[in-house]
C-alpha cells in the first residue's frame, strides 16, 4: 500500500498517515510512503518511496505539516505523465493507494485507479482547510476546524489591536472557491464584516463593489462613533473579478492544475489602497492595514477534533480497500464509514470534483449576516439616518444614496 499527499498542507495530515500506515501494517501490508505527492512518480523516480514501519509513524499524529511532504504535481496533465505514475507504482509492487488531498488530488487518485485497469485500488481521504469538498453539509473536511481555530485567534488579536490603535484591518483568508473558512473565522471571532463570493450570486463582480461594501462598513461604524474594525474577505473573491481586472492587479501565475496563484494577488492591499484613497479624496483620514492569513494556518498542529477525526479517516481508508472496493472518497458519517464513489462527486460537465459552496440560504449564514456591520436596506429608509451616514462619509445625502444605495437593495 502506498500513501501520498497532494495539494496544500492541512492540519491533521500526519494523523491520517499514521493511522493508515499502522492499520495497513497490522493487516499484513508493506506500506510505502511516497514523498512529495505525484512529483517523483511522473518522473519515473521510485527512489522517493520509502518503507514505513510503526515506529516511524506512531507519534506523528499531533504534528503539523506532512512528513511525506506534498506537491501540486498533476499526473492527469498528459497521458505520458499518467502512464509514468501508474507504471512507477506498479513497478514498486503497489496494489493499493491511499491519497490525501483536495479536489485535484481526488481527481488524480481516480485517474490512476482507472488507468491501472483495476491493478491499483484507490481510496481518497478529503483534506482541505477550504472545507469545499462535496461532503454532506454537516461533515467538515479535515484541517478546516484547526485552520478556523487558529484563524480566529489571529483575527481576535487584530481586533484588539484595531480597538487599541484606532485603525481598520482588511484581512484576506484562504479559500479558493468557497468562503467557508473566511465566514467561519469572521463569524466566530465577531469580525466587523465578512465578505464571501457566494453572497453575490453571479460569476463576475466589479472590484469596486468589494470596496464599496468595506467602505460602507467603515462609514456605518464612524456614524456610530467608532473608528476601528476588521473586515474579513474570502480569497475566492479574486475568482469573481473580471479577467481584465484580475490581469491588472498582478502578473498572474498559475499552478500545475491551471489555477491562478492567489498568493500573487494581494487583494487585501488593493482594497486598503482603494478605500483609503476614497476617504482621503473627501478629506477623511482612515488608517487601514492589510493582512493575508492562510499559510499561517495550514501547518498548525491539529486541534483534538482534527487529530481524532483524521485517525478515523485513515483507519476507514484501509478498511474500505480491504473490503475489495476502490475508486471512492472516504467519509465518516454518524460514526460510520461512508464511501463516496469518485463518479458521484465529479461534475459531469467539467469532469472535475464538485465544489461545496457556502449555502447563503442557511440559518448559519443568516446569523453571520445579522451580526455584521454593513450597509443594508434599513440604512436608506429614513432621511435622518441617511443624513447621519452621509455626514460620516463627508458626502451630500443625495450623493451618498446614489453611491451606496444599491447595497441596500
Amino acid at each position: 500500500m502506498a500513501i501520498l499527499v497532494g495539494g496544500g498542507p492541512a492540519p491533521g495530515i500526519n494523523s491520517v498517515i499514521a493511522a493508515t500506515a499502522i492499520e495497513a501494517i497490522n493487516a499484513g501490508f508493506t506500506v510505502l510512503g511516497v514523498q512529495d505527492g505525484f512529483k517523483w512518480l511522473v518522473r519515473r523516480d521510485p527512489s522517493q518511496m520509502r518503507k514505513l514501519g510503526i515506529p516511524d509513524v506512531s507519534r506523528i499524529h499531533l504534528a503539523g505539516g506532512s512528513v511525506l511532504g506534498t506537491s501540486r504535481e498533476n499526473p492527469t496533465k498528459s497521458p505520458e505523465r499518467l502512464d509514468a505514475a501508474v507504471e512507477t507504482l506498479l513497478g514498486a509492487g503497489v496494489t493499493h493507494l491511499v491519497t490525501i488531498g483536495g479536489d485535484d488530488t481526488a481527481l488524480s487518485s481516480s485517474s490512476v485507479a482507472a488507468h491501472s485497469g483495476g491493478r491499483i485500488r484507490a481510496a481518497h481521504v478529503p483534506k482541505t482547510i477550504d472545507n469545499d469538498l462535496p461532503l454532506p453539509p454537516h461533515i467538515p473536511t479535515f484541517g478546516f476546524q484547526t485552520a478556523r481555530h487558529v484563524g480566529v485567534e489571529l483575527v481576535q488579536n487584530l481586533m484588539e489591536d484595531a480597538r487599541s490603535t484606532g485603525r481598520w484591518y482588511v484581512v484576506v483568508a484562504m479559500g479558493r472557491k468557497a468562503g467557508h473558512l473566511a465566514l467561519g473565522i469572521g463569524k466566530a471571532a465577531g469580525a466587523t464584516l465578512t465578505i464571501i463570493g457566494e453572497e453575490f450570486g453571479r460569476d463576475v463582480v466589479p472590484f469596486a463593489e468589494f470596496c464599496d461594501i468595506v467602505e460602507g462598513s467603515i462609514i456605518k461604524r464612524r456614524a456610530a462613533g467608532r473608528n476601528h474594525g476588521v473586515a474579513v474577505l474570502a480569497e475566492g473573491l479574486i475568482e469573481k473579478l473580471d479577467p481584465a481586472e484580475l490581469e491588472g492587479l498582478q502578473d498572474v501565475e498559475r499552478d500545475d492544475h491551471g489555477h491562478v496563484r492567489f498568493a500573487e494577488v494581494d487583494l487585501a492591499r488593493r482594497v486598503k489602497v482603494e478605500v483609503q484613497g476614497r476617504f482621503l479624496d473627501r478629506g477623511v483620514r482612515v488608517n487601514i492595514s492589510a493582512k493575508t492569513i492562510g499559510y499561517e494556518l495550514r501547518c498548525a498542529p491539529p486541534i483534538p477534533f482534527d487529530a481524532e477525526y483524521c485517525r478515523d479517516l485513515g483507519f476507514a481508508a484501509v478498511r474500505y480497500l480491504l473490503s475489495g472496493e476502490s475508486n471512492a472518497m472516504v467519509s465518516i458519517q454518524g460514526g460510520k464509514l461512508v464511501p463516496l464513489p469518485f463518479s458521484a462527486i465529479r461534475d459531469p460537465e467539467t469532469g472535475k470534483t464538485r465544489v461545496r459552496l457556502v449555502d447563503t440560504s442557511s440559518s448559519g449564514y443568516r446569523v453571520a449576516r445579522e451580526y455584521m456591520i454593513r450597509l443594508d436596506e434599513s440604512d436608506f429608509e429614513r432621511t435622518d439616518r441617511i443624513a447621519r451616514l452621509a455626514a460620516a462619509a463627508r458626502m451630500e445625502p443625495d450623493a451618498f444614496v446614489a453611491r451606496f444605495g444599491y447595497l441596500g437593495r
